[in-house]
């Protein structure tokens, strides 16, 4: 059965937004499964019940996961491929002669969890994780950029997380809310008002934007574009 797992960045982005109801009709299309790894649900929901700012938030990916819109995928598998992931993924730039910690363990944990059900895709909000499963030299610019520095690599440790994340497939909120506003899901916010349209979805992408989502002005203005023909 078709699958996407979600890191915690896009649900978070979605319920910020006021749109993680789209989340069910979502699914409905995709005809599949979505889930979300135990790391996720601490971060999502336990972590934040224990706050006040964000335990409405958690109380609404509660109510997902209880009505089976979200599900939790937690094997033996995602327990011991998790850690083995993250000191290989933080173990591969090094500056100043230490390694640099560029990822968390619930992203590896969804990354796992995705390398043993073969989903369809990930999606992640976050931009290094996205490198590093799609292009990670990016990260090496970045790193250089940010550190002032020349950056090292461990080939080898490179080497074992490209094999790891060959078939590993990301998208973003942005493009979750994208699609939604293609299948129509979004229709009825549409106003009266002028280029209605257009600056519905305008606001739904710079709004993931804002909420954390890692995605250019310059995307930004291609998927309006490519959604105006």
């Amino acid at each position: 059965m078709k699958s996407l797992i979600f890191d915690a960045g896009p649900v978070i982005s979605l319920t910020m937004n006021n749109l993680l109801w789209i989340l069910e009709p979502l699914k409905k299309k995709f005809n599949g499964k979505f889930y979300i790894t135990e790391s996720v649900r601490r971060e999502l929901v336990d972590r934040p019940l224990e706050t006040k700012k964000f335990k409405f938030e958690a109380i609404q990916v509660e109510r997902l996961v209880e009505k089976g819109i979200l599900e939790i995928m937690d094997t033996n598998f995602i327990r011991e491929k998790t850690p083995s992931l993250l000191s290989t993924a933080n173990e591969i730039f090094k500056a100043y002669n230490n390694y640099i910690k560029i990822v968390h363990f619930a992203e590896m944990s969804v990354i796992a969890a995705a390398m043993e059900s073969k989903s369809d895709a990930i999606a992640i909000d976050e931009k290094t994780t996205r490198f590093l499963i799609e292009n990670p030299k990016m990260i090496v610019e970045i790193l250089k950029k940010t550190l002032h520095t020349p950056i090292t690599i461990n080939e080898n440790n490179l080497k074992q997380i490209n094999l790891a994340v060959r078939d590993v497939k990301a998208i973003r909120s942005v493009e979750l809310v994208a699609i939604a506003y293609e299948h129509g899901i979004l229709d009825s916010f549409i106003t009266k008002l002028p280029d209605a349209r257009k600056n519905l979805l305008e606001s739904l992408l710079w709004g993931v934007k804002l909420n954390g989502c890692a995605v250019s002005k310059e995307e930004i203005f291609q998927i309006l574009r490519l959604e105006a023909k």
